[in-house]
């Protein structure tokens, strides 16, 4: 893509529930038409932030509001109270390195430092109310987003789920993402889909972008379930509920960047939301089988699962 470059006249953009003028180009962003003044997020390029960093290493620093990230691979980003993200790219970076940063680690934190709790993980819409799965890296979850998907499910955030409380009804709230996944080449296989008109993600050259435009959800949701893939031994595919016990752990494992919290000073607040949450969700750990292509029987499963919760 080459190297990054200011488009001149701001541009604005919808993105997690929030107005984002930015002086990066977001292909992957559904446009607004909301005016600069609206704008809730501003980011920003300023190449002399960078200034005094040493490219060879990574560090984190949190002071007075803001989350300093210097990165050996892209730049130095300032994630500033929650309304901003100065970005001071390496005269070397590419451009897609920079918006995997921003949309991901920085977007992580900034969600932080708004108290929206955000969970790592895909969610779709079932029957008007939202459905997490969360997990390791490569467990899966956007596999199974897109098996619901292909069954005429909406998908409503990939990678980040951003949870809120409504002031009125006292439950969590999804708010929707952006209109894009991302798939390996194996699961673009499974699946039928062909790559040839996707970008691949930087520095994974099997890893996909795969946009969703006509299959997503732009409405906040209820959520009413939480579903913990993990990959099993066994050749059946399994789920159990998460006893109240264990639904903190679980939740903070899962926390998005959550290694943030302690030096950001919001333990006491991620602990208290956990709380919420495990005790108005239902949370359910699912084994997936080893065998072969599993996420058709984990759809049927989870499907039978929430019928019989209702």
């Amino acid at each position: 893509m080459g190297n990054l470059q200011n488009v001149g006249t701001k541009e604005s953009y919808k993105a997690f529930g929030l107005h984002i003028l930015s002086d990066i180009s977001f292909p992957e962003l559904m446009k607004a038409s909301e005016d600069q003044y609206s704008a809730e997020i501003e980011i920003v390029i300023d190449r002399f932030l960078r200034h005094g960093f040493n490219a060879n290493t990574q560090s984190i620093s949190v002071a007075d509001g803001m989350v300093t990230l210097q990165t050996h691979d892209a730049g130095v980003f300032r994630i500033i109270n929650g309304n901003k993200i100065i970005v001071s790219p390496y005269s070397w970076t590419d451009e897609d390195i920079i918006r995997l940063y921003i949309l991901g680690t920085c977007m992580g934190i900034l969600l932080l430092q708004r108290s929206i709790y955000p969970l790592h993980g895909s969610a779709v819409v079932i029957s008007g109310k939202a459905y997490g799965f969360i997990g390791e890296s490569g467990a899966g979850k956007s596999t199974l987003a897109t098996a619901f998907v292909e069954r005429g499910y909406k998908l409503l955030t990939d990678d980040i789920i951003p949870v809120t409380f409504s002031s009125i009804e006292k439950y969590p709230i999804v708010t929707p993402s952006y209109p894009q996944q991302k798939l390996w080449q194996q699961s673009l296989d499974a699946f039928g889909m062909d790559n040839e008109e996707l970008r691949s993600i930087h520095g994974r050259a099997t890893k996909f972008c795969v946009p969703v435009e006509e299959r997503y959800c732009a409405d906040r949701m209820p959520l009413a379930g939480i579903f913990e893939l993990n990959m099993s031994e066994s050749s059946e595919n399994s789920l159990e509920a998460v006893n109240k016990l264990e639904k903190l752990p679980l939740l903070f494992k899962h926390t998005f960047r959550q290694f943030m919290i302690p030096s950001m000073n919001l333990s006491d607040w991620h602990f208290g939301l956990s709380a919420k949450i495990g005790n108005q969700i239902p949370i359910y750990r699912l084994h997936r089988s080893a065998d072969g292509f599993s996420a058709p029987q984990l759809v049927d499963l989870i499907l039978d699962t929430i019928t019989v919760g209702e």
